[in-house]
C-alpha cells in the first residue's frame, strides 16, 4: 500500500525543516507531500531543500481547509491507500504516525483522530479550549452517538475511501470537527487513538483567544447545517 504524509504549512520556515527531518526518520516508508498555503516567509524554500518531497505552492492563502483538500486531491490522484495529516507548525509528533495509522493499515477504520485527551495528557491548553472541547464532545455524544474525545485534532489518518470523499468535500475553514460528521453521513468509521503532542516548535496558533468563542458557534452551526442537507449522504 503506497502512503502518503500530507503537510499543510502557512509561514513555517522555522518549523518545517524539523517536522520534515522527524518524518524522514520515523516514518521513511511514507512520501511526503507540502503544502504551502500562500506563505509570505521561506517556507517553500525550506521544504524543497529536502530531496524526495513534493512542493505544492499555492498562489495564496486560501486557509488550511483549502490546503488540505489540496493534498487529498493530490494523494487520490497519486493512488495513495493511505494519508496521514501532520501540521507543519511541529505540534504532530512524526514517531506517533504508527499509531494512528494501525487501525486503517488493519482495515478496522476507514479514519482515525489521534486524541491528546483519551489518557491522562501532558497536553491541557487554556480553559477556555478545554471548554470548548468539551462543548465537541458533548455535541458528539448527542448527534453521532459517539464519544470523540478531540475534534479539532488534525493528526489524522484516512483509507482510500477517506481520501477521495474529502477529496471532493471538505470544509474551508476549521475543517477538522466538520469533516467527522462528512465522513461519518457517508458511513464511514471513526476511531480515536491517544497520541502525544508537543507545542507549537515557532510562530503562533491562527486561532486566537479572541476568536475561541467564534470558532464553537460558526463550527456548530456548519454541523447543525450539514445535517439538515440531504446531498452528502450518498458517495
Amino acid at each position: 500500500m503506497e502512503k502518503i504524509a500530507i503537510v499543510p504549512a502557512y509561514n513555517e520556515e522555522k518549523s518545517l525543516p524539523a517536522v520534515l527531518r522527524a518524518l524522514r526518520a520515523d516514518a521513511p516508508d511514507f512520501d511526503v507531500v507540502v503544502v504551502n498555503d500562500g506563505s509570505t516567509d521561506g517556507t517553500s524554500a525550506a521544504a524543497r531543500a529536502f530531496a524526495g518531497v513534493r512542493v505544492i505552492d499555492l498562489p495564496e492563502n486560501i486557509g488550511i481547509g483549502g490546503a488540505v483538500q489540496t493534498g487529498f486531491l493530490y494523494a487520490r490522484e497519486g493512488g495513495y491507500g493511505l494519508a496521514v495529516q501532520v501540521d507543519g507548525d511541529g505540534q504532530h509528533v512524526p514517531s506517533e504516525i504508527p499509531k494512528i495509522a494501525a487501525p486503517v493499515l488493519a482495515g478496522t477504520a476507514d479514519a482515525v483522530i489521534g486524541s491528546r485527551f483519551i489518557e491522562k495528557a501532558k497536553f491541557r491548553g487554556s480553559a477556555f479550549r478545554r471548554a470548548g472541547i468539551w462543548v465537541f464532545q458533548a455535541l458528539n455524544a448527542v448527534l453521532l452517538g459517539q464519544r470523540i474525545t478531540d475534534s479539532t485534532s488534525g493528526f489524522r489518518a484516512f483509507n482510500r475511501r477517506a481520501i477521495d470523499i474529502l477529496s471532493r468535500t471538505y470544509p474551508d475553514d476549521y475543517p477538522e470537527p466538520e469533516a467527522i460528521y462528512i465522513l461519518r453521513r457517508r458511513g464511514l468509521t471513526i476511531v480515536e487513538v491517544p497520541v502525544d503532542m508537543a507545542g507549537r516548535a515557532a510562530g503562533r496558533s491562527s486561532i486566537g483567544f479572541g476568536h475561541s468563542l467564534y470558532y464553537m458557534v460558526k463550527v456548530c452551526l456548519a454541523i447543525f447545517v450539514l445535517l439538515l442537507r440531504r446531498d452528502d449522504r450518498a458517495g
